[in-house]
């Protein structure tokens, strides 16, 4: 094995949560911080036209490629499970979205742990610093910060007609989700830069990567965390087919994120203990609660055949129109190919007893039968609709002893009696919206999963045919007091171990009700303010 060299910190997943905290570590500089990625550099040029997301999900260049276990609540399904393996993560290959959730959210975490710190009144001045909003700083806003969010640069008649609808179906329209309560229909503000798509690389990491305390490798996949009587002292890693081992004097942090950390950990012996033997790994730290408690976003695509307007549909299968829309970029950095995967969105009550938005709406003006097909060739609108808040909880597991082979994910996606009766409510929402007078004009035509689904148990059917993940998966190495169901306590230490944080999307006790990559963003600003704090302090 060969040495890497001794650092104060080394951090595991140069995502959007160890970007974060790579600048932030080594802005002291005495202190030496190595900055691990399993993937590549975010040099290609898909990453960066929004519209590129296209070619990264699903391409092992950017993408772990993940699939789920065959899943009961989605008929037996298994899908697609996407994951940033690229500088940036998921912020490389994501839908840009910029969206924090609901103030009760985080006043939840904060009731759960006992730390006011993760309250919404003290994570807002967070979000605010990293913030660079476009139209300048406000009550809720910063424009200091390295995280830009703008306004999209195109437009579609139709989306515009299908928010006046929503409107009229009683979602009031409004132009910031990010205040605290997200209710309401408008379009959603993106993490881009003029145009172009702005990750946390960019933002965080190339502006310091010159400095002589930060050392970043990438394509480098660790291996294993290494122990010496309960502490984590560093970690081996594999790198041009060479085993190393890179030594931390102060902590080791996990941001592998939400699948990679929980299963990076049963791989080095902490984890599940029975789970862990089973794979003939030793049990360094038996806790049962290693992987579980896996948590996601499942949204319904529902989809329907439009008139008498112009949607991406056509102008995919003409090369004319790809030419025009070429050029357009080329020039002007607008139209479709700056879209987010998703432009019009919703925050709603699937039924008046919920006491606040459990729902989200997706509303693209196209449509096609999977993900990675053509679009169809006649005009039409998807409006994906997802449960912001799932009871339903699955696992991540090792399926063996060596970190390179995937482990197994399974989120069991409507499992519980709650999630199926919101998937139910949620598609007669939509269908409530597209039959309001403002799309009238267009004659929308419902098509998936189509106007012969009406019962309750046929819809129930439907949304497990119909349904695919948005890549949010959060809890696998939830925070909490140590006598609770929790693998880090709210100021992310691992219980049990010394040494070891986990700064990353899975240790959120209760999903985010919305997008989850700039709650992330913050999770790690946080927690380079304790690790500063904690270092100071000794």
């Amino acid at each position: 094995m060969i040495s890497a060299g001794t650092f104060d910190y080394v951090i595991v997943g140069a995502g959007t949560a160890g970007c974060v905290l790579a600048n932030r570590l080594s802005a002291d500089p005495d202190v030496r911080v190595l900055l691990l990625e399993a993937g590549g550099k975010d040099n290609w040029m898909w990453i960066h036209i929004p519209v590129g997301y296209l070619y990264c999900i699903g391409n092992p260049r950017t993408d772990w490629c993940f699939r789920t276990e065959p899943d009961p609540g989605l008929n037996g399904r298994s899908i697609l499970y996407a994951r940033g393996r690229v500088l940036g993560g998921c912020s490389s290959i994501n839908a840009m979205l910029y969206l924090r959730g609901q103030a009760a959210d985080y006043d939840a975490w904060a009731a759960h742990t006992g730390d006011q710190g993760w309250a919404w009144d003290n994570v807002l001045p967070i979000f605010k610093a990293s913030e660079n909003h476009h139209a300048g700083a406000n009550a809720v806003h910063g424009d200091r910060g390295e995280w830009r969010v703008e306004q999209q640069r195109l437009s579609w008649e139709i989306l515009n007609a299908w928010r006046d609808a929503a409107a009229q179906a009683g979602i009031t329209p409004t132009a910031d989700y990010n205040g605290g309560d997200n209710a309401g229909a408008g379009f959603f503000e993106v993490n881009q830069r003029r145009g172009v798509r702005w990750n946390t690389s960019k933002a965080f990491l190339r502006p310091v990567q010159h400095r002589p305390n930060l050392e970043v490798r990438t394509l480098a996949q660790v291996k294993r965390l290494c122990v010496n009587n309960q502490r984590i002292t560093g970690v081996e890693f594999w790198q041009n087919n060479q085993l190393f081992f890179a030594a931390s004097r102060i902590e080791t942090v996990l941001a592998a994120g939400a699948i990679g950390s929980p299963h990076l950990l049963q791989c080095s012996g902490i984890g599940p203990g029975d789970l862990l033997q089973q794979h003939g790994v030793s049990v360094v730290h038996d806790n049962p609660h290693v992987g579980e408690h896996l948590q996601d976003h499942l949204q319904l695509r529902m989809a329907f055949r439009v008139r008498g307007v112009r949607t991406l549909n056509e102008r995919s299968h003409s090369l004319w129109h790809k030419m025009q829309m070429a050029l357009e970029y080329a020039l002007f950095r607008t139209g479709p190919l700056t879209m987010a995967p998703s432009q019009l969105g919703a925050f709603a009550r699937s039924d008046p007893t919920q006491a606040r938005a459990n729902v989200e709406f997706h509303v693209q003006p196209l449509s096609l039968d999977r993900f990675g097909e053509p679009l169809h060739r006649f005009p039409a609108l998807t409006a994906s609709v997802c449960n912001l808040r799932p009871t339903a909880r699955g696992y991540v597991r090792l399926a063996s002893a060596d970190a390179r082979d995937a482990p197994r994910i399974h989120p069991r996606y409507l499992s519980t009696t709650a999630d199926q009766q919101v998937a139910i409510d949620a598609l007669r929402l939509a269908r409530r919206i597209a039959s309001q007078p403002a799309l009238a004009a267009y004659s929308p035509e419902e098509f998936l999963p189509g106007p012969s689904v009406q019962s309750d148990a046929q819809l129930a059917a439907a949304a497990g045919d119909i349904g695919t993940t948005i890549f949010h998966p959060v809890g696998t190495c939830r925070m909490g007091p140590a006598n609770t169901a929790a693998v880090v306590d709210s100021r992310l230490r691992a219980h049990g171990l010394c040494g070891l944080r986990i700064v990353d999307a899975s240790i959120m006790p209760t999903i985010t009700s919305g997008n989850t990559n700039s709650p992330t963003l913050m999770i790690a600003e946080r927690g380079a303010q304790m690790m500063r704090e904690d270092r100071l302090r000794t």
